[in-house]
This record gives structure tokens, C-alpha cells and sequence, in this order.
């Protein structure tokens, strides 16, 4: 008996152009809206004389954004490619249903939530992830601190991928789940109902993310929901105001080139320096918070600065 939903057709490779129209490029469409929402922030900000923004990291963010806008249309092929090739080699595919949006995000967030995990837990990946936490205001304009190499997180959601979500729905998705993230970042918002603060991944959940404190680093890596975070025990409530950044904060605030590349610069120099494959290995896909310990204790040891020493 044929089964409507699974066993769907194959999508001819030369018939790309009809996933491309058919998955609605929200993003695109998204972002004057998001311009706009940000300058009233800022101007709100002006009037109320808030920390909120400072005009170079800001610069930065902008230029950061721009850039990951013409990554993402420069890569966009090849994602489309491989996924319809995947969905072409499932014999579960499933038809265009829109319906198939609701399972699809969850499971693309529940992998959301451990592609972020692993961008903090290991260097390499957090190469491709510091670039949003390099910013030490909290502020809309956060959202488009997104690294130009991100892309390659991609292999994180090759499960959700093989799972025969129509290529549509698969691009759909992962782009509200980027487009959800955008009004998180804002100190505007605060605690919401108790309710929407135990499932969503809100402001306040969010602003702690963003948080250098030791209790609140490596915390709350939901996407869009935060119960991933309450079952896997990295959950942690806004109770005291975060202070933004990384550990060691940059200086070139408004450089892109340098928001985005100044780690992975780091971990070429860590690795030319170590000895050892396995302390090369360790400088690339060692904790983040491990090597920088390392590096600390090191510096004491000969009593110099932590970025002289491996």
C-alpha cells in the first residue's frame, strides 16, 4: 500500500533550482526587520544612556554580519548539493509535508544544542564559535557576530539530514532556528513567566550563555529550547548580571578579519610550538579552558605573558 509520506521521488540534481524557490530564504527577508529592531535599540539605549553598545564592537559585529551573509550565499549550493544527495540515497524519504516542520525542528535543535556543546568543549570547533561570544556588550546587534567559517558545523546535522526530512523542510527549519536566536540577544528583555523561561532558550537564559563568570561559562547551549539543558545537567539561572566577553578579551574590536581568525592564528602558533603529536593534538582539540589553564600555569612558571608560552 503506498504510504504518503514515506517513499516519496527523487529530486532530479538538475531540478536543484525547485528546492532552492521552494525553501522561502527567511533569513534574507528577516534581516531588514532585524536591522531596523536594532536601531531602535541603540537609539533607545542613546536616549536612555544604557551600557549597552559601544560604537567599535558594534562596527565589528556589522562587518562580522555582512560577511557571513556572503558565506552563507557563497556555500549555499554545495549545502543544497549535499543534502539533496543524502535524501536521494534514503529509501525513507519523506514527502513535502509541511506538518513535518514540528518534528523536524525539534530534533534539529536537540543536534543544535550538542553542535554548541562541542564548540565550547573543544578547541578547533570553538574556533568557529567565538566569534559570538568576543562581544563584551549584550545587545541585538550580537546576533550577527556568526563566524564565517560556521558552515562547518554542518556535519553536526547530518543525522537530522539522514533522517529523509524533505530538503525544503531541512532549510526551513535551520533557518528559524537562526532567525529564533536573534531577539535573545538583548538586556531589554527580562525574566519572562516562569513557564516560558523552563522551555524556551529566552533572553534571560541566553544573557548567561553570554556570561564570563565561572558558574555561568559553558552553560545554558539551548538554541531555541532550554530543557536540553536542564536534562543533560548544564542549566544554570540568571541570577546575578552577567559580565560579556571571553576570558581574555580582544583588542581589534572592529576588525572582522580578526574577530574571526584571531583563534584559530592562536591555535597554527600553539601547534608549531608544541611538542609532540599529542600535545598538538591537544592544542587543537583539547578544552578550551584546559589550554588556557595550561598556558597560565606555564606563564607563572617562567613569569611571562600566557600568549609567549605552549
Amino acid at each position: 500500500m503506498f504510504d504518503p509520506l514515506f517513499g516519496a521521488p527523487e529530486i532530479p540534481i538538475d531540478k536543484l533550482w525547485t528546492v532552492e524557490q521552494g525553501a522561502p530564504n527567511l533569513i534574507l527577508w528577516a534581516v531588514p526587520i532585524m536591522i531596523l529592531l536594532t536601531a531602535i535599540e541603540m537609539v533607545v539605549t542613546y536616549i536612555q544612556e544604557k551600557p549597552y553598545y559601544d560604537k567599535w564592537e558594534t562596527l565589528g559585529s556589522v562587518l562580522v554580519g555582512l560577511g557571513s551573509l556572503v558565506v552563507g550565499a557563497g556555500v549555499k549550493l554545495g549545502l543544497l548539493y549535499g543534502v539533496v544527495w543524502l535524501y536521494n540515497l534514503l529509501p525513507w524519504r519523506m514527502a513535502l509535508q509541511w506538518w513535518t516542520l514540528v518534528p523536524c525542528y525539534l530534533i534539529f535543535d536537540f543536534f543544535s544544542y550538542w553542535a554548541h556543546r562541542v564548540s565550547h568543549e573543544q578547541r578547533f570547533w570553538w574556533a568557529t564559535h567565538i566569534v559570538h561570544h568576543s562581544g563584551e556588550y549584550y545587545n541585538l546587534s550580537v546576533s550577527f557576530r556568526l563566524s564565517w567559517i560556521q558552515n562547518l558545523k554542518i556535519i553536526f546535522f547530518v543525522p537530522v539530514a539522514l533522517m529523509g526530512f524533505h530538503p525544503i523542510v531541512f532549510f526551513t527549519v535551520s533557518q528559524l532556528a537562526v532567525l529564533f536566536q536573534f531577539w535573545v540577544h538583548t538586556e531589554y528583555i527580562k525574566k519572562l513567566p516562569r513557564w516560558i523561561e523552563f522551555i524556551f532558550a529566552t533572553p534571560s537564559n541566553h544573557r548567561v550563555h553570554h556570561g564570563s563568570q565561572e558558574k555561568y561559562i559553558d552553560k545554558n547551549f539551548g538554541a531555541t529550547f532550554i530543557f536540553w539543558d536542564r536534562i543533560f545537567d548544564t542549566y544554570e539561572p540568571e541570577d546575578e548580571r552577567p559580565i560579556y566577553g571571553i576570558t581574555t578579551n580582544i583588542e581589534q574590536k572592529a576588525n572582522p578579519i580578526h574577530i574571526n581568525f584571531h583563534e584559530l592564528t592562536d591555535i597554527i602558533r600553539d601547534v608549531r610550538k608544541a611538542k609532540g603529536l599529542r600535545e598538538k593534538w591537544f592544542y587543537v582539540f583539547g578544552s578550551p579552558i584546559k589550554v588556557a589553564e595550561k598556558k597560565q600555569q606555564m606563564a607563572r612558571q617562567f613569569s611571562v605573558e600566557p600568549e609567549q608560552v605552549v
